[in-house]
Formats: C-alpha cells, sequence, structure tokens
C-alpha cells in the first residue's frame, strides 16, 4: 500500500526530490497513462500547499479535454494556444504565470485562481496533454516549483504507455 510521506514546506527543492521518489513508487507497474495522472493529480493535491486546482489536460482531436484533476468542476475543453494551457500546449513549454490576470486571455475556469503554472506532457515528440496546478495565491509557483513540476511530469511520461 502507497502511503503519502510528510514533506518539509521550507524546503521546495526538497519536497519536490520527496514527491519525485513518492511518485515513482506510486506509479510503480501501473502503465495506463489516465490511472497514472489520476494518482499523479492525487500526490500533487495532497502533497503542495495553496493549491485550488491540479490536474491534467488530455490532447484530443487537436484541443485539450479535461482529464484526471481535483479541485472545482473545471472548463472541459481548451483551445491550442488559448489561455495559460492552451499556450504551454501550442508551444510545448513550461508557462508560470505569478498573476493571471496579467496573462492575456487567460481563461478562468475558476474566479479564485490568481497564478498559475502548466507543464506540457510530450513523449517522444508527441504532444500527450498538459499538467495544470492553480493557486489562489498570487506569485505561489517559482522557478523551482517549475523545475520540480517538470521532473514530476518526466517521471509520469516514462512510466506511462
Amino acid at each position: 500500500m502507497f502511503e503519502l510521506k510528510p514533506l518539509d514546506a521550507a524546503d521546495k527543492a526538497g519536497t519536490y526530490t520527496a514527491l519525485e521518489s513518492q511518485l515513482r513508487a506510486l506509479l510503480h507497474g501501473e502503465r495506463d497513462f489516465i490511472a497514472n495522472c489520476a494518482n499523479t493529480t492525487a500526490l500533487l493535491w495532497h502533497s503542495l500547499p495553496d493549491l485550488n486546482w491540479a490536474g491534467f489536460y488530455r490532447l484530443v482531436d487537436n484541443q485539450l479535454v479535461l482529464g484526471p484533476f481535483q479541485g472545482k468542476p473545471a472548463c472541459v475543453r481548451i483551445q491550442l494556444g488559448k489561455g495559460v494551457c492552451g499556450t504551454a500546449a501550442a508551444t510545448r513549454k513550461t508557462v508560470l504565470v505569478p498573476n493571471v490576470h496579467e496573462f492575456p486571455g487567460h481563461i478562468a475556469c475558476d474566479a479564485a485562481s490568481n497564478s498559475e503554472i502548466v507543464v506540457p506532457l510530450v513523449k517522444n515528440g508527441q504532444l500527450l496533454g498538459v499538467l495544470d496546478l492553480d493557486s489562489p495565491q498570487i506569485n505561489r509557483f517559482d522557478a523551482d516549483d517549475q523545475v520540480g513540476l517538470e521532473k514530476l511530469a518526466a517521471v509520469l511520461l516514462a512510466a506511462s504507455e
């Protein structure tokens, strides 16, 4: 049985190192992408402070479609290039937004969101979707979060078919 381990919120780099180890253990032996996205979301939701949404959008028919998530109900479909998620998907680069109210074209699925980070999921050159985290705090995410979340996304992709 998998058990969440306590993390030190004061040590962000250490937190992500611990999360990487926990995620590897959590996903060990499971290859299903959706199941692994669901467990990854739950791990992030219960481990990272100050989130109001964490989840995935999958690329389906050239648009992002809601996948496993934790938080309030969300937008179901997002066009590539639209909003933070669509921008990250279109550019295939992580988009870190300290204040979503200053991001042109931000899609407000939850009015409580004030900052956001979106990591594209690219495997073997193919875009599979994005990992999206929102926070009610402005400036919640930084470069340490970006590095840590990109490593977690790589673990997810390596574990999944």
